[in-house]
């Protein structure tokens, strides 16, 4: 399988292939994310990242951070979460610096801090608790009981209340925090109406485009790669071709219009 990276600002007047990757046809989408991120994030001052559902992971989600990167997926991978219910994504959640979370606040306005908790994460979906086991710690954030009676969501919502203490509790590890922003990102990112990554689409079909029958004539890695980066390379060359010629026209036509 062949991965692409190319440049999508719609401010920029030419956008190229940044990046090349071929891998086997088993290695995951969000692998193949973590190894170019690094090197694009040096060779190209990278901010935003756009990708398809497939693309995320808790390793993805740690490079994103780390190299301050955003990533925003056209959908997200996985079980989709109950519209019925309430999800932790429909809760805003403020990071601090070291993307820990502080403040968070419920659907209906009331804010709290957040606390280390004694939980630890498990493979619990998106809005449900935690359950114990090893692992990294969770999080635990506590709502005023008499708040929480008085709420016409309370059927809906994730917390749970204690035994011993009334209020009403909402625990979550940093892997749902990381899922529920690339949710909130995505969901953003659908009601503006723009698909940023939907023009690679194309950049693949022109790269694979000068083989016979759009498929690659050898075998092997190396071989594989040295094609897919050469008829990458043409594709830039074109591109770079069209936009100077565009750019001499428009000279060349206000230069006209000055002598007029």
């Amino acid at each position: 399988m062949a991965n692409l990276t190319e440049t999508c600002d719609p401010e920029n007047p030419l956008q190229l292939v940044t990046k090349v990757q071929v891998a086997t046809n088993h290695t995951d989408d969000a692998e193949l994310l973590v190894e170019a991120l690094p090197n694009l994030k040096e060779w190209t001052d990278l901010d935003t990242l756009y990708t398809d559902g497939g693309y995320g992971s808790s390793d993805a989600d740690n490079i994103l951070q780390t190299n301050h990167v955003e990533q925003i997926q056209t959908a997200i991978g996985g079980r989709i979460p109950n519209n019925e219910k309430i999800n932790l994504s429909d809760f805003t959640i403020k990071l601090a610096e070291t993307k820990k979370p502080t403040p968070i606040t419920c659907p209906q306005g009331q804010s709290t801090a957040v606390h280390p908790s004694s939980q630890r994460e498990s493979n619990a979906e998106e809005g449900i608790f935690p359950n114990n086991g090893a692992g990294k710690k969770a999080y635990v954030a506590h709502f005023e009981d008499n708040l929480c009676l008085a709420c016409p969501l309370l059927p809906k919502c994730p917390v749970q209340r204690g035994k011993r203490d009334l209020r009403f509790h909402l625990r979550f590890d940093q892997k749902q925090i990381n899922m529920s922003e690339r949710r909130q990102r995505s969901l953003i990112h659908q009601e503006e109406g723009r698909n940023l990554r939907a023009a690679v689409e194309a950049t693949v079909r022109q790269v694979k485009h000068p083989f016979p029958a759009s498929k690659l004539p050898g075998r092997g890695k190396f071989r594989v790669s040295c094609m897919m980066i050469g008829s990458a390379m043409i594709t830039n060359v074109r591109r770079i071709q069209r936009y100077l010629e565009a750019k001499t026209e428009l000279e060349i036509e206000q230069m006209k219009l000055q002598k007029e």
